[in-house]
């Protein structure tokens, strides 16, 4: 069966949610009947697969730990035109599905993510505390870097195009893919679009596999580690510019004095001075090599990208 003429996925990565899991499947069938439902089993110690099973979704096991494997995977071996991917915990909207793909299909879009808008009497259910606040800053730190308009981005609802899927290399290992996964439709310039869907609480017996300090920490570490590949000669040339501030401030009295006197006595200050002038411009030139390294790589993964047709 299909949506519109086009097949429609949807790929669900799990790991220990026996008590949500059948409920994903049976709200999403119910939302698009014409879904190929895949369930992706992250090693689970419950009855996870056992369930997806018993609902008819075909189910995957992923030894390797974290989403960003299970994503890595799902990309990889999942077939179709237009790929819907939503965590297992029930927390998404089924029936905003159609307008995700809608949208994607209508505006000929990459990317849309459904954008969490928790109703005022659940959100504090919904939302553990600070996650609001962390996402808002995540995202914006992400979009002061990178550019676009994301509104959420730690979203884990959202409609693909085969090649946004097809060109995507999936680097990391957890919870930081999303933040891969946007970073990926800014630095190809693909048209990306949002939705706001509701979102809501987990169901009683279900519990969030998302560490808010260790995992918000990784995923800072993963815009701090994108902006260094991603935007190299900016990185380097801040860098670069700092050093040789700190030189000239530091050389300025030696140099002041030599002036007046003629003589240079603090030799080991304006060593240093030349030193890390010399380190600022190894960190201007590492910038430039590496600027071209990265312009090489995002004309790869376009052609890549274009390779693929798009149906729509």
């Amino acid at each position: 069966m299909s949506y519109r003429g086009l097949n429609v996925a949807l790929t669900i990565p799990c790991y220990n949610e026996e008590a949500a899991i059948a409920q994903v499947i049976r709200d999403f069938r119910k939302a698009m009947p014409g879904l190929e439902i895949y369930v992706f089993d992250n090693n689970s110690t419950d009855r996870t697969a056992a369930m997806a099973r018993a609902e008819e979704a075909h189910v995957i096991n992923v030894p390797l730990p974290g989403k960003g494997n299970v994503v890595r995977r799902m990309f990889a071996d999942v077939e179709t035109d237009i790929y819907i991917m939503v965590d297992g915990d029930a927390t998404y909207d089924a029936p905003s599905v159609t307008r995700l793909v809608d949208k994607l299909i209508d505006e000929h879009l990459d990317m849309v993510v459904g954008c969490r808008e928790a109703r005022a009497d659940v959100a504090g259910e919904a939302y553990r505390r600070g996650h609001q606040w962390g996402n808002r800053m995540l995202t914006q730190s992400t979009v002061n870097i990178f550019g676009g308009g994301f509104t959420d981005m730690l979203s884990g609802y959202r409609a693909f195009s085969k090649r946004y899927v097809k060109s995507f290399p999936a680097l990391s290992h957890g919870f930081e893919i999303e933040t891969e996964l946007t970073v990926h439709a800014l630095e190809l310039r693909m048209p990306f679009g949002e939705v706001m869907t509701p979102y809501y609480a987990r169901l009683e017996g279900s519990e969030s596999k998302l560490s808010t300090y260790r995992d918000g920490w990784r995923i800072l570490k993963t815009i701090f580690r994108l902006y260094m590949s991603e935007r190299p000669f900016s990185f380097y040339g801040i860098c670069a510019a700092l050093m040789a501030a700190v030189a000239i401030m530091i050389s300025i009295p030696v140099i002041i004095e030599y002036l007046h006197t003629g003589l240079v006595p603090r030799f080991p200050t304006i060593i240093l001075s030349a030193s890390m002038m010399v380190c600022s411009l190894l960190s201007l030139m590492c910038g430039l090599i590496l600027d071209n390294v990265t312009r090489g790589r995002h004309e790869m993964k376009r052609l890549a990208y274009l390779t693929i047709p798009f149906r729509a």
